[in-house]
């Protein structure tokens, strides 16, 4: 018997949607420290014997587990990443989410972390050699250099063009990434992490845009 209206009906009334294919999901803790007055973003530094990103910078988090809400990614990873537990953590609201070519999607959330508790935090060192702050306004002052990246199509020798009716020169979609890299104080932040770090100073200048005089409430 094949596949009934009713079926259809049970499989996806209420269902949640999901992606189509094989995707992977993931979610960061952007952590904002004040300290003295001053404004900070706390990134990590990769443990260098890991197998990916070796020694890069990024922000706290990982995979979304099955039936685990982004939000609650963020925090457990940043709990097991650098001991900072959650209910140590005011957490601000959603960032932007990221969405990129190579089948994944980064969701981000932005999140305070008071400064001792900075000081007190227990690093995993499977996972993280070291963490640090940088201003807020050590960003603003040092604009990234942006980079690209081509995305092309790359097709199977053995594609149907001809069953297809198309031929070889078709126009499959093509793409650029943007990939921006900070320099400051001795440090080096790019890809993914420095894309997260310029979207946020974008969107907090754009609601409150600098020497305008203009408050907000």
């Amino acid at each position: 018997m094949g596949i009934t209206l009713e079926q259809v009906r049970k499989t996806f009334c209420g269902k949640k949607p999901a992606a189509v294919g094989e995707h992977r999901f993931y979610s960061v803790l952007i952590p904002l420290v004040e300290k003295d007055g001053e404004l900070f973003l706390l990134y990590e530094v990769r443990a260098r014997h890991m197998v990916t990103q070796p020694g890069e910078v990024c922000f706290p988090g990982g995979h979304v587990e099955t039936e685990e809400d982004p939000a609650h990614t963020a925090l457990r990873e940043t709990y097991e990443e650098i001991g900072i537990h959650p209910g140590r953590i005011r957490l601000i609201g959603a960032g932007n989410i990221l969405y990129g070519y190579a089948n994944y999607t980064l969701f981000t959330y932005l999140g305070v972390v008071r400064y001792e508790d900075y000081l007190k935090a227990d690093l995993s060192r499977d996972e993280v050699d070291e963490i640090f702050l940088v201003r807020m306004t050590d960003f603003e002052a040092h604009s990234p250099q942006i980079f690209s990246e081509e995305v092309r199509a790359e097709i199977d020798e053995d594609f149907p063009y001809e069953k297809l009716g198309i031929g070889r020169d078709y126009p499959w979609r093509t793409g650029k990434w943007e990939i921006p890299v900070y320099e400051i104080d001795g440090r080096v932040i790019w890809g993914l992490t420095a894309r997260i770090t310029a979207d946020l100073i974008r969107e907090v200048r754009r609601f409150f845009p600098k020497q305008s005089g203009v408050t907000r409430e």
